[in-house]
């Protein structure tokens, strides 16, 4: 089976050249070449690259940079903005540059962006014309996600994160970081969407292999389905609570999976839902 990572970020170092809007706790740099040697050596066959909205915002030239040197590895989403009253044609671009398999909203708590915003429904819209999926952060804010899903019942969903909250350092782990999940198992109730069981690691609270992450995985996995389901490491924004080995070797030696249900998520529902298989 081809493993499939469906969600990485990579990016240079800091520089006048490209610079960083913020720095996260993150490693200096995770370029395309050093993401590739971290796959290789874990046995990923490829991976979904989310240009990263904390550092590049709307810029998505550094993720094309990397796709081109990289083909049969990565694909590429990218963030687009609600306020360009131009956005349905930036997505018509996008859909036009080689490599490319999705867009990405931010609709977190944060953003303070209603579910009912004009610049939302022109993204979906032209998400739909141009058969791209969207992926939506909504974590912490899931009512609000739902709602936007309802709304548009034509646009197929990716929901990144398992739409629960999770922490950049382990000591800001929460005392229930599931807390959302009966939200969470209600989302399965939409058929348009499907879920990223990614940074699931970083919601432990014991060490290395996290054994604690598979009771509420399980019953993630029986609302939604393995079909509907897309693992994923979220590496690098996960770094400093495990590194890339520890994010995707729990999944690869767990006896809680069957073979076929780890061939689908950690891969066969990834390559479904973005109509894309990697090739080395």
């Amino acid at each position: 089976m081809a493993i499939i990572d469906s969600q990485v970020h990579v990016y240079e170092a800091n520089t006048p050249k490209r610079p960083w809007h913020t720095v996260p706790n993150w490693p200096d740099h995770v370029t395309g070449d050093e993401m590739v040697t971290a796959m290789d050596r874990v046995g990923v066959d490829g991976a979904i690259f989310i240009s990263a909205f904390s550092m590049y915002r709307y810029d998505a030239s550094y993720a094309v940079q990397v796709q081109r040197a990289h083909s049969g590895r990565f694909a590429l989403v990218k963030p687009v903005d609600p306020d360009d009253p131009a956005v349905a044609d930036v997505i018509a671009d996008w859909k036009k540059t080689p490599g490319t398999v999705g867009i990405r909203i931010i609709l977190t708590k944060e953003a303070g962006r209603d579910p009912n915003d004009p610049g939302l429904d022109r993204i979906l819209r032209a998400a739909v014309r141009h058969d791209f999926p969207v992926n939506m952060l909504c974590w912490g804010n899931v009512d609000a996600g739902a709602a936007l899903i309802d709304r548009h019942p034509d646009t197929r969903f990716i929901i990144d994160h398992l739409a629960i909250m999770q922490p950049r350092t382990r000591a800001a782990l929460p005392a229930q970081p599931w807390a959302d999940l009966p939200k969470v198992l209600d989302l399965a109730k939409r058929r348009n969407a499907v879920i990223k069981v990614s940074g699931a690691c970083t919601l432990s609270r014991e060490p290395y292999p996290f054994s604690d992450i598979w009771d509420p995985l399980a019953r993630v996995f029986d609302a939604w389905g393995f079909e509907r389901c897309l693992w994923g490491t979220d590496w690098t924004r996960a770094f400093a609570v495990v590194n890339y080995e520890q994010a995707v070797e729990p999944f690869r030696q767990t006896n809680r999976l069957s073979t076929s249900e780890r061939a689908m998520l950690m891969g066969g529902a990834c390559a479904k839902a973005y109509g894309w298989s990697p090739r080395k």
